[in-house]
């Protein structure tokens, strides 16, 4: 089935079989590598992106799933060139450990504060209780979303 959508602002068209995982598209067929495969079960958040501004699980979402829809991915939140604000927010809070979740934790983030841009702590861990880190205590993830905001308020 020929399928067309945005991804990451820009037009595709392309061909999926039937049961072809969203998660698969990307990383396969597109190159789109940052988003990752955890559990492949839809428990621990690692292969969230954004449909129509909605985090999904990509593990979880058929290809045919997305046409006519916008997909935003980890690349995508890049801006000339430049982390954005809750990449950079990740790594100065130092949310990053291993980096396998991360992808999933600033996609799910990224939805929230386009929601709330000023979240409280609780409202934070609330909106990522569907992501696992095996690596943090999740205080940092906490923090580095919590920075996030206060550069995306402040400009």
């Amino acid at each position: 089935m020929r399928i067309s959508f945005t991804l990451n602002g820009r037009r595709v068209e392309v061909d999926v079989p039937p049961g072809r995982r969203l998660l698969d598209l990307l990383r396969e067929d597109l190159g789109l590598t940052g988003t990752k495969e955890g559990c492949g079960e839809g428990e621990c958040g690692a292969c969230t992106v954004l449909v129509n501004g909605r985090p999904r699980l990509s593990c979880l979402t058929a290809a045919i799933q997305v046409d006519g829809k916008e997909v935003l991915t980890i690349e995508g939140l890049r801006e000339n060139g430049e982390l954005h604000p809750l990449q950079r927010a990740f790594v100065e809070a130092a949310g990053v450990q291993c980096g396998f979740c991360t992808p999933g934790f600033i996609m799910a983030a990224y939805a929230l504060l386009k929601e709330n841009p000023d979240p409280t702590p609780q409202e934070v861990k609330d909106w990522l209780s569907g992501n696992l880190c095996r690596c943090t205590g999740y205080q940092q993830i906490v923090e580095a979303v919590l920075l996030a905001a206060k550069y995306m308020r402040d400009g």
